[in-house]
């Protein structure tokens, strides 16, 4: 059995109504624990760029191939099975949000993760996925 929710399955969920309390009551002392912890809105707006660039799966493998090791753009084309032009546009877009670097060497361009920050992150969502689905 599948376990992995598809975009159908996500659109059927997002029509459904969420529960909502029956008495309208503010908890004033955990309204004023959490305001402390909410996210700036430009912090919010930052963090949903990089989503956004995250919400993609040729980006996601070409991260995911990174985690392990750095990877010249023929690697990374010839791991994932993409051409070269498209994995330079996808590195293109990850550099523009600070989440890949790279270095040349020669006639060959090696990129690696921007940050550990990136790779914990990737690793937790890795373990989500696996906790999730087993």
């Amino acid at each position: 059995m599948n376990k992995h929710k598809t975009k159908q399955d996500l659109e059927q969920l997002t029509h459904l109504d969420a529960p909502i309390c029956d008495a309208h009551v503010v908890h004033l002392d955990r309204v004023c624990s959490s305001k402390v912890q909410i996210l700036p809105t430009d912090k919010a707006q930052q963090m949903s760029e990089i989503f956004g660039v995250l919400a993609d799966t040729n980006r996601l493998r070409l991260l995911s191939a990174l985690a392990s090791q750095e990877l010249c753009v023929c690697d990374l084309a010839a791991l994932t099975k993409m051409t070269e032009s498209a994995v330079c546009h996808q590195l293109r877009l990850l550099k523009a949000m600070h989440l890949v670097n790279y270095r040349r060497e020669g006639r060959n361009v090696y990129y690696s993760l921007a940050d550990s920050h990136l790779l914990n992150l990737y690793r937790f969502l890795v373990e989500h996925l696996d906790s999730s689905n087993g």
